[in-house]
């Protein structure tokens, strides 16, 4: 079962999310943050929320500012925007008696969910799948268009078969963004999921990202996987791996609350 839930992004418009509520007995509750231009119905987001939520881990997937259900701009947003709008996502959650255990994040949503994770309360573990190890990493995707919003202050640009407005402020939020930072400073359990293949961001992000995490942290290489997941039973594995990987972390509930 899935609830429909909107809540206002840190710059005002609305944005839309779905709660994949947890069968059989609830173990835990998440948050899950998408790729860069991808959605809440993207395969990694959707697949693995579900599998999750039959596992006993509800999880709210949402979509970013402009991105498919979602109101505003896209080009009104940026990395920062997405972690405290992610920040958001999680408040949602807490004020619905179900407050997020687990963060997971795919690609840049990834970087995002680690940057979130020291301002989300109660939160106890993170999970990445295809992250970059630097927020910039985006930047080889809209490359071509770079000079011309650098002049210009915005640019279309297509992506994903549609057309975007890339902004200069995103543009210099993305070089301002400082990762590492927030990684060596997490202080909580850290899942880094890789594919060896992974064509879009390289596993070697996957070894920053583990090289600067403190213990407990852990690494799986999704072998076979390509970057979003749309593999037969790819996406199912990754949420398999996490449920078991978490389950020691969220599994003790909290008073009334894992139990809604």
């Amino acid at each position: 079962m899935t609830e429909k839930v909107r809540f206002k992004s840190v710059v005002g418009p609305e944005l839309a999310g779905s709660i994949d509520l947890p069968e059989g007995e609830i173990r835990g509750w998440g948050v899950f943050v998408h790729g860069f231009t991808l959605g809440k119905d993207s395969p990694a987001a959707s697949r693995v929320s579900k599998q999750l939520a039959r596992e006993g881990i509800g999880m709210l997937r949402y979509d970013n500012l402009g991105i498919q259900d979602s109101d505003g701009d896209w080009g009104d947003g940026s990395f920062t925007i997405k972690v405290q709008d992610t920040v958001r996502a999680a408040t949602l959650m807490a004020e619905r008696g179900t407050p997020a255990d687990l963060l997971v994040g795919h690609s840049w949503g990834g970087a995002a969910a680690i940057a979130a994770a020291a301002e989300v309360t109660g939160v106890r573990a993170v999970a990445t799948i295809g992250a970059p190890a630097d927020p910039s990493h985006v930047e080889r995707q809209y490359d071509a268009v770079t000079e011309r919003v650098l002049s210009e202050g915005s640019h279309e640009w297509f992506v994903g078969g549609r057309t975007l407005v890339l902004k200069r402020a995103f543009v210099d939020d993305v070089h301002q963004a400082r990762l590492r930072d927030r990684i060596r400073e997490l202080h909580l359990p850290l899942l880094v999921m890789h594919s060896p293949t992974d064509n879009t961001v390289d596993i070697a992000n996957a070894g920053e990202i583990f090289r600067e995490a403190r213990h407990p942290r852990s690494f799986v290489s999704l072998e076979g996987a390509d970057h979003f997941l749309t593999a037969r039973g790819q996406a199912q594995r990754a949420a398999h791996i996490i449920s078991a990987w978490a389950d020691q972390y969220i599994h003790s509930s909290r008073p009334g609350g894992n139990n809604k």
